[in-house]
């Protein structure tokens, strides 16, 4: 059994995928392509805002929001400390300092009831509270009606890390859709996902969408040899274009499978396990479908029988954020975040894909539930 299983999903995609490819290889044109302008307006129109930015990471595309809005040594960038090293990394990459808010225990998403106080202590600190990133974890976005009325009050703009959330919904508006900025991941393993690396950025800012594009190409000006301002090395290569292109026609399909085999999980599961809960109004992407068990001792006990019986199974997060090496330097200790750490000694994530069968969630639940 596969945790995640790409090569079915190839199967369905693979002619004209192929045709594609075929052409870019006519063509010669293997970076920034014409199927990465068909890709952006394509994905634009999806996520239903003015402008996508194509890129070659969702690392990039956290990064290269927070370069165009000049933050640097001395700002306060809040996150979670829940979530993939990335999206703290790039605001130490920036020289700004993170500031973690711990997470609702339900939603696993950023606590907004906990932003203020950190704010406050940022500014406490001497830091200058500028920009806010949620994370939209394991597919569900974050509660952003009460993080806009949060951010406007302090000044802060919004970056939706939407990595994990693509295809995902709240109150209507798709994921990558919200505040000043969103970005997304196109990671393989990700609900849309290509055959390497890839990333997207959405705004419907012109400004921004301006320096972005110029950000993602070395800081160019007119031209690739003229450089305005300090870049990256951040575009998008033509076969990826085309693959997320072709998994793009089959996607609303693959998001409807998802959200069966949640369904069906929870069914089971409810009861014996502490299952996913998604509050009214949100669809989630379901990028992973993540449990929690009693305590560290059960999980661990589940996760061996898993392993026994051949089934995979993986653990985000074990480590919260704040007690990671790469971030000693921040004074945190253990016992700041009790939710995300409690959630990191508890948390296991089982196989999750659109072609996962009937009788493969009924082989491990039978496991869990024995």
């Amino acid at each position: 059994m596969q945790f995640i299983d790409l090569l079915t999903q190839k199967e369905r995609i693979r002619a004209t995928l192929l045709q594609r490819i075929e052409g870019i290889l006519d063509s010669g044109q293997f970076i920034m392509g014409p199927e990465v302008t068909e890709l952006e307006s394509k994905l634009a129109t999806y996520v239903g805002s003015r402008h996508c930015i194509s890129c070659s990471s969702g690392t990039d595309a956290l990064l290269m929001p927070l370069l165009a809005k000049g933050i640097g040594a001395g700002d306060a960038v809040f996150t979670t400390p829940f979530t993939f090293v990335a999206t703290a990394e790039v605001i130490s990459l920036v020289g700004a300092t993170p500031v973690f808010v711990d997470v609702c225990p339900d939603t696993f998403n950023i606590n907004p009831v906990l932003l203020a106080h950190a704010i406050d202590e940022a500014v406490q600190r001497g830091l200058k509270p500028k920009a806010l990133i949620p994370v939209d974890l394991f597919g569900l976005p974050a509660d952003y009606d009460r993080l806009d009325t949060l951010a406007k009050a302090y000044k802060l703009w919004i970056l939706e890390d939407a990595a994990q959330s693509f295809g995902g919904s709240y109150s209507g508006r798709r994921a990558g859709s919200f505040g000043l900025a969103g970005a997304t991941s196109f990671f393989p393993a990700k609900p849309l996902g290509c055959y390497g690396d890839g990333g997207a950025i959405f705004t419907d800012d012109d400004e921004l969408d301006s320096l972005l594009r110029s950000i993602r190409v070395h800081g160019s000006g007119v031209d690739k040899y003229s450089n305005d301002r300090i870049g990256i090395n951040g575009r998008l290569d033509s076969l990826q274009a085309a693959v997320l292109l072709e998994k793009l026609t089959i996607f609303d399909e693959e998001l409807d499978a998802r959200q069966r085999i949640a369904d069906s999980y929870s069914k089971r599961l409810e009861g014996r396990l502490v299952v996913p809960r998604i509050p009214a109004g949100y669809r989630s992407a379901w990028a992973q479908y993540s449990v929690l068990a009693s305590s560290m001792e059960e999980r661990d006990q589940l996760m061996q029988a898993l392993q026994k019986a051949a089934i995979p199974s993986m653990i985000y997060y074990k480590i919260s954020l704040h007690l990671q090496k790469a971030y000693n330097n921040l004074g945190y200790k253990a016992g700041d975040f009790p939710v995300s750490e409690d959630l990191s000694g508890r948390i296991f994530a089982l196989p999750m894909h659109p072609y996962l069968k009937e009788e493969e969630i009924d082989q491990i639940c039978s496991v869990l539930l024995a």
